[in-house]
């Protein structure tokens, strides 16, 4: 299991990922020996998965925040698999969730505008087979925003 230092590892990773194991070993009182190794531990385990760059979504036309509530006609293991392979499909979709309660899936949807959304919409999510109802909530602000699971 991890130990504090793994766990203080990670914390630091997940602020800047982008540090190098010397910046590292200094905040740790570790060699840079022992962060390089312990870091390739955390990979192999599968830890850490992968590093990735946040982007500024204002910047690339992808402001407009929206979480779309899906309910299928049906839960069978046919309508459930059609879905999810072609919601992996889409672009827009950044996270998909099957969720229990009134509806089966949440999608986290980013576009540049509600004519985008409309268009998406219209043209690629309802195409999708076995779709009962759709149910959308658009993000007013961003209150608190983090890939960080500080442990």
């Amino acid at each position: 299991m991890l130990d504090t230092t793994d766990k203080k590892l990670i914390n630091l990773l997940q602020n800047d990922c982008k540090q190098t194991t010397k910046q590292l070993s200094l905040q740790l009182n570790l060699s840079v020996t022992a962060v390089y190794e312990r870091i390739k531990k955390l990979e192999k385990e599968r830890i850490i998965k992968k590093y990735v760059a946040l982007i500024n979504k204002n910047k690339i036309e992808k402001s407009f925040l929206v979480f779309c509530h899906i309910k299928l006609i049906q839960h069978s293991k046919e309508f459930v698999t059609t879905f999810e392979r072609e919601i992996l499909k889409l672009e827009e979709v950044s996270e998909c969730f099957h969720v229990s309660g009134d509806y089966d899936y949440i999608l986290k949807i980013y576009v540049k505008d509600m004519d985008e959304y409309r268009d998406f919409m219209v043209t690629k999510l309802t195409a999708i087979k076995y779709i009962g109802s759709t149910h959308s909530t658009f993000a007013i602000e961003e209150v608190k925003n983090t890939s960080s699971i500080i442990i």
